[in-house]
């Protein structure tokens, strides 16, 4: 770890954002082409398959983690790297030529090896930088998720163009080459003008450098990137379906909105690194914990339309029918006035409603004509509640949780150079790896959480407990802390005695 920082330090930083940047847009390509094969109709894959293919290249950046960081700490930064583009290039490559769902599933886990970028930039950034400065580089160098955002943003577009609007469908396949190139250039590029530097653990053996991992802030850190960074990557793919289908989006439409929600967070990941080193990791991630709480209880409210008996219209005394309007009703000369259905009734998606809207009618049930005993009902009443969900208020508040997970993912970063300064690359790696199978497991629990409930929002019901437990284990680590600090000070004084 350098006690300056240099020139040098900031151009392997920008070759090293530069290169995850590319290696996360490769990584989340699935979010956009899977979803384009289905819905049109080139594969016919269901919700589960869907949530399998976004899931398996998140799962191979995220299994093979751990053993990057630790070659990265052994052997540097520029030789792993630069190997990892190149041999990435290659299984994208071969996707375009795929024609079944084991064919992609193989393609995309490896292309998915991209993903290990992220333990290997942690690792090689934190070298060239002092501690004072390792949130705000820590913070820049995880700016490139914003690649998630330029796959969301611009692959549909692309998809439009190489497909001719659908007229070529096959056209999809040159996607994967486009994607292939820009690997294999990006792994020339850092080799050429990239310098390795190895941290002083590189001197340990395998068995040393794996001892760390017995230290539960390790997996404690791990959760908490699990919720910032893993689902950020599922909801980075799961979004766009998900303006699909319950925002009836086009497919370009729908890339617009989930880059919305995916390059704020990637480029505010910066502002998290300085707020870290500024007011201390641990402040910023129980806020960031906190607000994901909040927010996520408010995404949590499904768009519905829900229609339950209301009050309706008892007779008060035995008799004949001799009126019926949808406004009154008249037995043997008792009137009862009826309430009747409004043009409020008839809700339509044009309309902005931010909160739910009530609507409460009465329909006679009864003719001219008919005997009706006492207390017998005479109109039924019906409720009606309609939550729009409205679509410009669920992309602000995605941003913001979007947003709010890019600081979090900044101060869990924060949080390993503070504790385990010489072992940033094997505990960056562990924690990547927690954090990466968050991305994978997010899609797939998603899609089950789908099929059983049949609510999208259920997605979001699982971050909302994934939250609090996040946030009820930080309490407590706090606590302990506090303890133990307490303790130390108490035996400080006896010994002083």
């Amino acid at each position: 770890m350098e006690q300056t920082v240099t020139r040098k330090a900031h151009r392997m930083l920008f070759f090293n954002t530069f290169a995850f940047t590319v290696c996360f847009a490769a990584w989340m390509l699935n979010g956009v082409l899977v979803t384009f094969l289905v819905d049109n109709q080139v594969f016919k894959w269901g919700p589960i398959e869907i949530g399998w293919l976004m899931g398996i290249p998140v799962l191979a950046g995220a299994i093979f983690r751990l053993p990057a960081g630790m070659l990265t700490d052994k052997f540097g930064g520029r030789p792993v790297y630069s190997s990892l583009l190149i041999f990435t290039a290659i299984p994208m490559f071969l996707l375009s030529y795929a024609n079944s769902f084991w064919s992609f599933a193989i393609a995309s886990f490896g292309f998915g090896l991209s993903g290990i970028s992220f333990a290997i930039g942690i690792a090689y950034t934190s070298v060239w930088y002092p501690l004072h400065w390792q949130g705000r580089a820590l913070g820049i160098f995880g700016a490139g998720n914003a690649g998630a955002a330029l796959t969301t943003l611009f692959a549909p577009t692309l998809l439009k163009q190489l497909t001719d609007n659908g007229a070529n469908i096959d056209g999809w396949r040159n996607l994967p080459i486009i994607y292939a190139i820009a690997l294999l250039a990006m792994g020339i590029l850092f080799f050429l003008f990239t310098e390795n530097k190895k941290p002083a653990s590189s001197k340990k053996s395998t068995r040393q450098m794996l001892s760390t991992l017995k230290d539960i802030r390790v997996w404690r850190f791990g959760l908490y990137y699990f919720l910032v960074f893993g689902c950020f990557v599922a909801f980075s793919q799961w979004l766009v379906p998900y303006f699909v289908n319950v925002y009836y989006l086009p497919l370009v439409t729908a890339g617009v909105f989930a880059a919305l929600f995916s390059f704020p967070s990637g480029v505010i990941r910066a502002v998290g690194g300085w707020m870290s080193d500024h007011w201390g990791a641990r402040k910023v991630v129980f806020g960031v914990l906190l607000l994901s709480l909040i927010i996520s209880f408010m995404l949590t409210i499904p768009r519905m339309e829900v229609s339950s008996p209301g009050k309706g219209i008892m007779n008060k005394k035995t008799g004949e029918v001799t009126f019926v309007s949808d406004s009154k009703l008249i037995v043997d000369g008792m009137q009862y006035d009826v309430i009747s259905k409004t043009n409020r009734a008839t809700i339509t998606d044009d309309q902005i409603l931010i909160l739910p809207t009530k609507e409460v009618w009465q329909e006679p049930i009864v003719k001219v004509g008919d005997k009706v005993e006492k207390k017998e009902l005479l109109a039924k009443g019906v409720t009606r509640i309609y939550f729009q969900a409205n679509v410009w208020i669920f992309a602000v508040l995605i941003i913001l949780i979007g947003s709010i997970w890019g600081i979090g993912k900044a101060g869990v970063y924060k949080l390993i150079p503070d504790y385990f300064p010489e072992e940033v690359g094997l505990v960056g790696g562990m924690v990547g790896v927690l954090g990466g199978l968050g991305g994978f497991f997010g899609p797939i629990i998603f899609g089950y959480l789908l099929e059983w409930s049949g609510l999208w929002s259920s997605c979001w019901m699982f971050i909302l407990l994934l939250s609090a437990i996040c946030l009820i284990w930080l309490n407590r680590s706090n606590g302990s802390m506090q303890k133990i600090d307490a303790m130390n000070k108490g035996s400080i004084k006896d010994i002083n005695k």
